[in-house]
């Protein structure tokens, strides 16, 4: 049995990408473990150079007063990358690994362009250093089943004088509590290779997190697993969500209100209220993308029909997102052409300023289809990344004035997309006054009070709530 290489006492970190994962995670290390010296790498000098100032390249609550707490003890950012390599004995690798546009699986399959080019630099910085201590390759990307596997491979051939062992470490935050989830996981898997030597790289990752997660919560397993929970825990939280969303057809169509379906549901024990929201879709970086490669997994281990399974939740989010749009435009007497919609929320979710798959996209890109007038507002997106989701060509008809009533002011109807909190405190009245006659108001999120706007003239349309059932008459 080979011999297992020790790893040095003193730990040093680094992560390559420093984006919507690896930066609050690398910062959340530095603030909790003060000894170790952790290194948050990218190739993007802009990106690099945000983090190092007091605007932020991404908005998370609670992330920039962590990152002054940290910044310059013990958390730096630099596009040094060889060095950071070079110094670190843990190096998380948290790059982009998109859903592929073309080749082999386009449109389902995870593309590892950027996370075999990173592997590979890795090779190349260790076979040209005289230090040939054993370094831990983290797989902090959400990546396909197998990939720390091949990764592992690749490392193996590239590099014949280091050991490198390959983790896989998935991450479960969610964008707008992501300190917190960090802060205080419900768990944190580290799967790796069950030799000798992998098991020492897994105890000595495990023993960072275990420096402020419960040991009880940090979760050992073999790579495959690790890489799949991460993949079947999106795919079931979209898939209650979906889940929920086609019921909000069904109520609409008898009159029944999705609300008091989901909070009936919630009550038992044995299913919990979470992610039984009904609203105009899911969006985010994660679950469609997950969900895709997990379609794309089952097919090709030939299992058409559970790939076929999974793919029905996707199916019906777009179903979800194109049944907003529609009923707009059939609201307002079939035709939106030169009228002005505003659009309240472009963000995927509140208390972020991610807009990568929000409904929003689709739900503009319908309505500009039907020549409406789009006036967006989002307090987090600025009009640069609108254009970026939209395209420059359908700006045209698309004005971003930065603030709220403005949006609203001569809008034929109000759109809600992002439940952001400051939607619900908006003098409505004021804005029902300032808004083209009939004014309508259509809340995707089911946020707002619905009475009291129809008393005050806005006629209301929800997800998942049909028509009001008449009173019975006893006498």
């Amino acid at each position: 049995m080979p011999e297992v290489q020790p790893y040095p006492e003193r730990v040093k970190i680094c992560c390559l990408g420093a984006g919507y994962v690896g930066g609050p995670t690398m910062t959340v290390i530095a603030k909790f473990c003060p000894d170790i010296k952790v290194t948050v790498c990218d190739l993007n000098e802009k990106r690099i150079a945000a983090w190092n100032s007091d605007s932020l390249p991404i908005y998370e609550p609670g992330l920039k007063e962590v990152v002054d707490e940290s910044r310059g003890r013990n958390l730096f950012f630099s596009t040094d990358i060889d060095a950071a390599i070079r110094d670190s004995t843990i190096i998380f690798v948290s790059v982009n690994t998109p859903t592929k546009k073309s080749g082999v699986g386009a449109g389902e399959a995870a593309d590892l362009t950027y996370w075999e080019l990173a592997a590979r630099q890795i090779a190349a910085v260790c076979n040209a250093s005289d230090d040939k201590s054993p370094k831990i390759i983290v797989e902090k990307s959400t990546v396909p089943v197998k990939t720390a596997d091949a990764m592992a491979q690749v490392m193996a051939a590239s590099c014949l004088s280091t050991n490198l062992q390959v983790l896989s470490n998935p991450e479960f935050l969610a964008e707008g509590t992501a300190m917190d989830d960090l802060f205080r996981p419900d768990r944190v898997l580290v799967g790796g290779a069950q030799t000798p030597q992998g098991l020492a790289a897994i105890d000595y990752l495990c023993k960072v997190y275990r420096r402020w997660v419960p040991t009880e919560q940090v979760l050992t397993m073999n790579l495959w697993s690790a890489e799949l929970s991460k993949l079947t825990a999106n795919a079931f939280l979209a898939q209650r969500i979906s889940s929920i969303n086609s019921v909000s057809s069904l109520c609409e169509a008898t009159g029944a209100n999705v609300a008091e379906v989901a909070h009936a549901i919630g009550v038992d024990t044995r299913i919990g209220p979470k992610f039984l929201k009904a609203s105009v879709g899911f969006g985010g970086s994660c679950f469609q993308k997950d969900i895709l490669n997990l379609v794309y997994i089952c097919r090709s281990f030939g299992l058409p029909e559970v790939a076929q399974y999974w793919h029905q939740v996707i199916l019906m989010n777009d179903h979800q997102k194109n049944r907003f749009a529609k009923k707009i435009v059939s609201s307002m007497f079939n035709t939106v052409s030169g009228k002005k919609i505003a659009i309240l929320g472009f963000a995927f979710k509140k208390d972020t300023g991610d807009t990568r798959e929000t409904p929003a996209i689709d739900v503009c890109k319908a309505l500009l289809q039907e020549r409406a007038q789009l006036s967006i507002f989002d307090p987090e997106v600025s009009r640069e990344q609108i254009t970026v989701e939209l395209g420059q060509e359908e700006m045209e008809l698309v004005e971003t004035p930065g603030d709220v009533n403005a949006s609203c002011a001569g809008a034929h109807a109000l759109a809600i997309i992002t439940e952001w909190d400051v939607f619900k405190s908006l003098d409505y009245q004021r804005i029902y006054e300032s808004m083209s006659k009939p004014a309508f108001i259509f809340d995707g999120r089911n946020m707002l009070d619905h009475d009291k706007l129809e008393e005050m003239g806005f006629k209301v349309f929800t997800i998942g709530k049909g028509k009001k059932q008449p009173d019975i008459d006893d006498s």
